[in-house]
């Protein structure tokens, strides 16, 4: 695997920069998780696609606070017109129009509580932890780093694709409704994608903040990295589920 630390150290074209930062996302992007080709496969219970969605809750809910934050940092007025509708797509007009609320549909389409889900008592310790680490980030780092690590959204029409495919053909509970979420948010996250490259390939223009803005991307790989590792842990075989986290034989 790439030494990403070190990639940007004698400085890069703003090609051969992009280019680091998309090989950041081949190697890296949790598509390549076993977690996600046991999803994929069909291998998955029941119990560990309720697992998923519970937990994955937690940082759907998280995504339009971490971007508030990085609204309240920008002082380019286009920019925050441009990032506003990243809040938008999630919340909705009301707060639970959006992207949200359709993750909490999916929930509830795998037999969970919605109320359980949102109040996010269930969840792993170690997804709290790491959605927690994503909004410290976004909070402390630069605006550049912060808007670089929104960068795995590049990857995630991919991911999209193999889930929605995979899932409608090999678990039988799951209908189109059930994944009225991953419907329009390819296209948001293509629109959102380019305009956060654009960023960061127009900021990052010294070897030091490349390196920053790359380094932001590994860490949200982790990030993501990190959420199935917890996931697979507690609920694939032999199953190592932690105190006060969702157990399927109580839902």
């Amino acid at each position: 695997m790439t030494d990403f630390h070190h990639a940007a150290k004698d400085g890069l074209s703003k090609a051969d920069f992009e280019a680091v930062l998309r090989q950041v996302g081949a190697e890296r992007y949790h598509n390549q998780h076993p977690f996600h080709h046991r999803m994929t496969s069909g291998a998955l219970s029941k119990a560990e696609m309720q697992a998923w969605a519970l937990n994955r809750y937690c940082y759907q809910a998280v995504i339009p606070r971490k971007d508030a934050l990085i609204l309240a940092r920008a002082e380019d007025p286009a920019f925050r017109a441009a990032w506003r509708k990243r809040i938008e797509d999630h919340d909705g007009e009301d707060g639970w129009s959006g992207g949200i609320a359709r993750w909490v549909h999916l929930a509830t389409s795998f037999g969970l509580d919605a109320e359980a889900v949102k109040s996010e008592n269930l969840a792993l310790p170690a997804t709290r932890f790491a959605v927690g680490a994503y909004l410290s980030f976004c909070a402390n780092r630069t605006l550049l780093e912060a808007v670089a690590s929104s960068l795995t959204e590049m990857f995630s029409p991919l991911i999209i694709g193999e889930r929605v495919q995979a899932m409608l053909a090999k678990y039988e509970y799951v209908t189109e409704d059930t994944l009225a979420y991953f419907r329009v948010r390819p296209d948001q996250a293509s629109r959102d994608a380019d305009h956060a490259l654009a960023y960061v390939l127009g900021h990052a223009d010294t070897p030091e903040r490349q390196q920053q803005a790359i380094g932001a991307l590994v860490f949200k790989c982790d990030v993501l990295w990190a959420m199935l590792d917890a996931l697979q842990h507690a609920y694939g075989a032999p199953g190592n589920i932690p105190p006060g986290a969702f157990r399927p034989d109580a839902a």
